[in-house]
């Protein structure tokens, strides 16, 4: 490398990237670089950049990028300077000659694997994308099919990512694409290597150029905020602070301003304003302890913020227990700060926070191989996994050993669920949301079609299938074997029943008059139906009706042959069957013998010695007590009242057995608590769903906003039984939006 030597005027212009490199690496090294920066310098030393500066300034910082922020080596940094020089010479026409001649002279000078990674960045820029859309699928090819050196890859990442740094100097349309492709292709790409960093300032960079307004917008708030952020944060933290210095733990903590690109992004997506963005910000809280003793403390500092803040259980992460794919381990939880305020914190080592930083790059120094040749090839080969990497290798390679009787499968974008072992693609479907698994008609595991009763295998990665005329069927409780799934299965089933027991019996009563048969009570008819289809209950012989499963012309043969006389023997027993129901239903409204003595509760409530308790509201269906007060009766309890413990611990000899009298009819008042995405028209949704689709009347909607993307409010209706309300939650649980519903007593 004699005949090499640096200009004076290289030495002075790159004099502080040459310092970062005598710091980093061993004087080989230092040799190595000196002599890319000459080779470089003899080849493209006199083309230069838009601005007017060298060209070889782009490929020097491309070396340092790759050097200090992305975690390379020598060979790394070589190619990054000399990428250029062989780029420029393969675009030409007629040049194969001295392409050759330029790549036998690297190879001597700087080695073999320098020449396969020019060779990759090389063929990279030699691809040709025309539209945006191929853009994107192209781009997926291409790094697996030139990046024989996953390496190749790093660098092209650090390559763009000083093309963004630079972009003013670009013409505009050469902007508007390099910025497409940076957070559309580039900035996904760093994002699956774990190079957070490198993915947020991509977009941030990007984003200034696609959406200038918007970039400016999020800037300003945030300069605007920036003070009584930090006076927030630091008031946020004494606590936490206070309690892990009382446990002994070493750490520090750090705070994390979103990017702006994700504040656009969730802005975007939950049609908030800046305000509305809740998590500004994270906190970083980072622990300084052995290997061994990693996971025991990052639960015990979870344990001390959770003492202090309310968690959001719904928002935790744990990829402590199961890393993500590249590497990247933490803890994330986000708690309540009052005031409707939320506070993201990341709870990690020092070892995971520098995987954090640089990827899979520094995960691989932490596995405790020897440093060289042993180390790298592991670190090049983990990294080619991940890029050949797709959704069915996941599922193959996926080593977390479950606990017992779990599995965790994944949702196509790669969120983890926990469910039992056994769990069916229909368990899956229900557990993502009850409108998924109603709907649900097959589902696709690791790219291959299954039915929903196909069972799940830890690591599969699902996607559902679903149809809009799909409803839940009886025997789906065969398929399934979480609770969830079964309850809600259920409340459907129960729902079609009244509804059909109901459209059964309107149509069985429309049918009698039409038919002008009035000479017997509909409970004569009924009863006597019953025993001719062999059915034990009446609501089972509305729903063969509803359903169609009866043919009513059949049903007026049958019934004009009862009322000839053609069928005595069928006509007295269904007489004596009516008969014995009124007489059931009379004894059930006589006072039991003591040991059994009831109120009978229905809605006539009005002038009588008891009432409804206004503490649990309870409807008929409920299971209910009486409880005996000094200056109002006796006061009706649902007996999952909030105070019936306490009134029985304290007041046994007051307590009242109570149940509601089997036919009564009435209306009562009944609260459903809402939470939903804060969109339009949903209010309006609510009351069709429950007004129109139920015929129930409305009392009262109260829906406010919280100010981050969600809405919350109560609907007051008037049911006529307990078995209703289920119908009433699942049917505002359908309505698009809606992520919560629940009954509440007051």
């Amino acid at each position: 490398m004699n005949d090499l030597e640096l200009r004076t005027e290289l030495v002075t212009r790159y004099n502080t990237f040459r310092q970062k490199i005598a710091e980093m690496f061993s004087e080989t090294t230092q040799r190595s670089v000196d002599a890319a920066l000459a080779y470089a310098d003899r080849h493209i030393g006199t083309l230069t950049r838009y601005d007017g500066n060298p060209m070889l300034d782009h490929d020097v910082e491309v070396a340092r990028i790759v050097a200090t922020e992305v975690g390379l080596g020598r060979n790394s940094t070589v190619a990054s300077i000399l990428h250029d020089a062989v780029r420029i010479v393969a675009q030409r026409e007629d040049e194969d000659e001295q392409l050759d001649q330029m790549l036998k002279e690297i190879r001597e000078l700087f080695g073999e694997e320098v020449i396969g990674i020019v060779v990759g960045l090389a063929n990279i820029s030699e691809l040709k994308l025309n539209t945006q859309s191929e853009q994107a699928s192209n781009f997926r090819d291409m790094i697996v099919a030139y990046s024989e050196d996953p390496r190749v890859i790093l660098i092209k990442l650090a390559d763009r990512l000083e093309v963004m740094r630079s972009i003013g100097m670009f013409p505009p349309e050469k902007r508007q694409k390099k910025s497409w492709e940076s957070m559309n292709l580039y900035a996904q790409l760093a994002h699956k290597l774990g190079l957070y960093n490198i993915k947020s300032e991509l977009e941030d960079l990007a984003l200034a150029q696609l959406e200038p307004d918007d970039y400016r917008h999020i800037t300003g708030k945030l300069r605007e905020s920036e003070q009584k952020r930090l006076a927030f944060i630091e008031q946020f933290i004494t606590p936490i602070r206070k309690g892990l210095d009382a446990a002994g733990i070493r750490y520090h903590i750090k705070s994390r301003t979103k990017s702006v690109y994700s504040i656009w992004n969730k802005m975007r997506k939950q049609r908030v304003p800046f305000e509305g963005v809740y998590d500004i910000f994270a906190i970083r809280i980072i622990i300084d302890c052995a290997r061994e003793q990693e996971k025991m403390q990052c639960w015990t500092v979870y344990s001390i913020v959770s003492d202090i803040y309310t968690p959001n259980t719904e928002r935790m992460r744990d990829w402590i227990t199961i890393p993500k794919s590249n590497g990247y381990e933490s803890l994330h939880t986000t708690v309540s700060a009052g005031d409707g305020k939320w506070v993201e914190i990341q709870i990690r080592t020092e070892r995971m926070d520098n995987v954090a930083e640089l990827g899979i790059a520094a995960h691989w120094r932490y596995k405790g191989v020897n440093q060289g040749a042993q180390t790298s090839e592991q670190w090049l080969s983990r990294l080619r996994e991940l890029m050949d990497e797709t959704k069915e290798d996941i599922a193959e390679r996926f080593d977390a050993k479950p606990a017992s009787k779990e599995i965790f499968v994944f949702t196509p974008n790669g969120d983890i669920r926990k469910l039992p072992e056994g769990a069916t693609v229909l368990d899956f479907a229900f557990d993502i949301h009850t409108s998924l698994g109603s709907t649900c008609s097959g589902g696709k595991v690791n790219g291959r079609a299954v039915p929903i009763r196909e069972t799940l295998k830890n690591g599969d990665i699902v996607e559902i299938l679903t149809q809009k005329n799909q409803q839940p069927k009886a025997d789906w409780l065969n398929v399934v074997v979480t609770s969830k799934a079964r309850s809600r299965i259920k409340a459907f089933i129960r729902e079609e029943q009244a509804k059909n027991a109901r459209l059964g019996r309107e149509e069985l009563e429309r049918k009698l008059k039409n038919w002008k048969i009035t000479s017997k009570s509909i409970d004569e008819v009924v009863a006597y139906l019953c025993k001719y289809y062999k059915q034990r209950t009446g609501t089972a012989l509305y729903e063969l009706i509803a359903t169609e499963k009866i043919d009513l012309s059949v049903v007026k043969d049958i019934l004009t042959k009862w009322l000839s006389g053609e069928a005595e023997e069928e006509r007295r027993a269904a007489e004596q069957e009516a008969e014995a129901l009124r007489a059931r239903e009379k004894s059930a409204e006589q006072p039991r013998k003591p040991s059994s003595d009831a109120l009978i509760i229905d809605e006539s409530i009005n002038n009588i010695v008891y009432k409804l308790a206004k503490c649990c509201n309870p409807i008929k269906g409920d299971d209910i007590f009486g409880f005996v007060t000094i200056n109002s009766g006796v006061t009706i309890h649902r007996s999952d009242c909030p105070n019936a413990k306490r009134m029985r611990e304290n007041y046994p000899y007051r307590i009242m057995e109570a149940r509601w009298r089997e036919r009564a009819e009435g209306s009562f008042r009944v609260t459903i608590a809402i939470t939903a995405q804060d969109s339009a028209g949903l209010v309006n949704q609510i009351t069709e769903a429950v007004s129109h689709d139920l015929k129930l009347n409305i009392r009262s909607i109260n829906l406010t906003s919280r100010g981050d993307g969600t809405g919350v409010g109560t609907i007051s209706v008037e049911v006529p039984s307990a078995g209703v309300v289920d119908t009433l939650i699942y049917a505002i649980l359908r309505i698009k939006g809606v992520q919560r519903a629940y009954r509440i007593n007051n």
